[in-house]
């Protein structure tokens, strides 16, 4: 469904999505997204990326395939408008997400919903930057969906600050699509799909690598479409200004 325009909602309004589309993601992965033995859960622990909130203590599993389930990256790469590659590095911090464990219980991929507070000051940006730097150092895949357009704190969106890190290179949102929706894929050399969109465009489903040779779709728009037809009506129209609201 067209994407919404958050940016002048209230913070509570969009905490309420935030949280819901989070939940209604989780259930998407769990009922079938996710190959066998690999499964979603809400994460909200504080602190960042650490060995005791990367791996559950599971019995009775073995060591998942390496080629079981996931899409193959040499079969059917990615398409996203941009595809950037660079050398692996450092950092991190917190917030309410998706993780997806293997069949052992280990963190194998991060999916982050940007939340207002992740730009409304320098500190906010820099620890979300350190946070999605410090998943990709350890080895974790990373894709966030960042529905507010670009601050003076990052002029050309939060990927375009994490790259700046990983690669100290420059990238430029185009001016008509100030969205932004990008998947990292962690190997040795960390590879970034990034498709900027715009308020009023279909939101599309993106990349979450398993491996860093392994994708499945992750079901954004699905879940976005679930999330807003359970919304209150009263939010709806608080975001949308009519009755319908989309």
């Amino acid at each position: 469904m067209p994407i919404h325009d958050w940016k002048n909602a209230e913070p509570g309004v969009f905490h309420h999505f935030h949280q819901s589309w989070i939940t209604h993601l989780t259930d998407a992965f769990n009922a079938g997204a996710l190959p066998r033995g690999y499964f979603a859960l809400t994460d909200q622990v504080a602190g960042g990326v650490r060995p005791d909130v990367l791996t559950l203590q599971l019995g009775g599993v073995s060591s998942p395939a390496d080629d079981e389930g996931g899409v193959a990256v040499s079969v059917a790469p990615p398409q996203t408008r941009i595809i950037s590659q660079a050398a692996r590095t450092s950092y991190a911090d917190s917030a309410s997400r998706v993780t997806i464990r293997n069949p052992l219980g280990e963190v194998v991929a991060i999916l982050e919903i940007v939340s207002p507070g992740n730009k409304d000051s320098v500190h906010a940006v820099r620890s979300f930057v350190e946070k999605g730097l410090a998943f990709l150092k350890q080895g974790v895949n990373f894709l966030f969906v960042d529905l507010f357009p670009p601050s003076v704190r990052d002029p050309q969106g939060l990927h375009g600050r994490l790259w700046e890190e990983l690669d100290n290179e420059s990238f430029f949102l185009p001016p008509d699509k100030p969205l932004t929706l990008a998947s990292y894929s962690a190997g040795d050399v960390i590879t970034a799909y990034v498709e900027p969109v715009s308020t009023g465009d279909t939101l599309r489903d993106m990349p979450l690598f398993l491996s860093p040779l392994k994708y499945i779709p992750a079901p954004l728009e699905r879940s976005y479409q679930e999330t807003w037809d359970r919304c209150p009506e009263p939010l709806k129209q608080a975001v949308a200004g009519s009755r319908n609201g989309g």
